[in-house]
């Protein structure tokens, strides 16, 4: 069905911002007309976008579906309703699976099942060396092939500065970005939490901001020597912002992210022991929570991703120390950063460079809403209040620190290729 969205606030950046119809037909954007009153053709839905904000469906740079192998926290079509639910069009995957993504057979399995759940769009991200385990390569070129966007060990550090060079060597030939978890296992190893006074205040042991600052720093020198492009995953500290800023003044190859709890909540929100805020790079200080959005206003980060990673209660519902890091974020990633919106730490085109149009060009992708191009289309009602409730999520876990936060701004409709995948409910 063709779908006329009509009146809304259409921003696509660099080409259009201001109130405009936009026209799909047969899954790919038709046209944008200024001024409205148009009569919409025949068989054709229309949707009455005023006082909406319409952007290229939103895309995801960072989350972990647990399938295959975990599939009890999330599966393939769960993860994509999900993502559909937030506004998300199109979602990376990271290789963390179960067995590894690591090889064709697991790429064509995950893109198989997205095929099947006919929602988000899926873009794997495959392993940098077998196994995750940091001794060798993996074949890039047939992971390319086969679906791969970009090459990973997220969940672990490349901590060997000889494969890291090596594999931003190989990835420049084919195109592919690295993904970098930026971590020393020397400086986290045993940590819990971000080391300082809350940590010890909690008696709980710390990781230091080194631990990650290292790290970028080496991967950064490291793209300057190659010419490969690397991008700084979940970047949580001031000394990581600083090192990207500098390293893109001088030309390297870097594009970096960065999660919401990184810029809404400091190692503050652990001082009840709650394992929802227990996560890798773990929450930081005020002063790296400022720097992270300042990084996203000037231009420094590239991207808003979630770093979903969904736990059962079962790894969840032990001693801090013991459980598993991770939180879920698909269906509040939007109405965080939106909050930066209402705050007036970022406009709202940037909001929509940071979820969309960003984090395309990291994948190297043309993306937007002109003439011709596929119709992933996200429909936000921006003033729209909430309660967040878990137990209203569509993620099949539950692992969220922002449960009953009140919440303004959300997906009102999401649209992958000209068909809607997600609509909420207007009452």
């Amino acid at each position: 069905m063709d779908i006329l969205i009509r009146g809304g606030r259409v921003i696509d950046p660099g080409h259009c911002d201001g109130v405009a119809d936009l026209f799909i037909r047969d899954g790919k954007i038709a046209g944008l007309t200024h001024g409205g009153g148009d009569t919409p053709p025949a068989d054709c839905r229309v949707v009455d976008a005023t006082g909406m904000v319409v952007t290229p469906g939103l895309i995801d740079l960072h989350v972990h579906f647990r399938e295959p192998g975990h599939e009890y926290k999330e599966t393939i079509a769960t993860g994509c309703r999900a993502a559909a639910a937030g506004g998300f069009t199109a979602v990376c995957t990271m290789p963390n699976t179960h067995p590894v993504n690591d090889c064709a057979q697991v790429t064509e399995f995950i893109l198989a099942q997205a095929r099947v759940a006919q929602s988000a769009r899926v873009y794997p991200v495959a392993a940098v060396s077998p196994g995750l385990k940091g001794e060798g390569l993996t074949e890039f070129g047939e992971l390319k092939k086969c679906g791969a966007v970009a090459v990973s060990d997220d969940g672990r550090p490349v901590a060997s500065s000889l494969l890291m060079r090596r594999a931003l060597e190989y990835a420049r030939g084919f195109g592919l970005p690295v993904i970098s978890h930026c971590e020393d296992p020397d400086l986290s190893e045993g940590g819990a939490m971000n080391e300082g006074e809350m940590a010890t205040r909690l008696g709980l042991s710390g990781i230091p901001n080194a631990a990650e600052s290292v790290m970028a720093m080496r991967d950064l020198e490291l793209s300057a020597l190659t010419g490969g492009a690397v991008h700084i995953a979940h970047v949580s500290t001031a000394e990581t912002v600083r090192a990207i800023r500098r390293a893109k003044a001088r030309g390297v190859r870097v594009t970096a992210e960065t999660a919401p709890h990184y810029f809404t909540l400091t190692d503050e929100a652990v001082q009840d022991y709650d394992t929802n805020t227990k996560m890798y790079p773990p929450l930081r200080t005020r002063g790296d929570r400022d720097a992270i959005r300042e990084g996203l206003a000037d231009g420094t980060l590239d991207a808003i991703a979630s770093d979903h990673a969904p736990h059962s209660s079962i790894e969840k519902r032990v001693e801090f120390d013991q459980a598993a890091n991770g939180i879920i974020g698909l269906e509040t990633s939007l109405p965080l950063a939106l909050q930066m919106v209402h705050d007036g730490v970022i406009s709202m085109a940037r909001l929509v460079e940071l979820m969309a149009t960003g984090p395309a060009r990291v994948l190297g992708m043309q993306y937007g809403l002109q003439t011709g191009m596929a119709a992933d289309v996200t429909i936000i009602a921006p003033d729209r209040a909430f309660t967040i409730d878990v137990d209203r999520f569509v993620s099949l876990s539950r692992n969220c620190p922002f449960n009953g936060w009140e919440a303004k701004g959300r997906a009102l409709m999401t649209i992958v290729g000209g068909r809607v995948v997600h609509e909420l409910d207007r009452g």
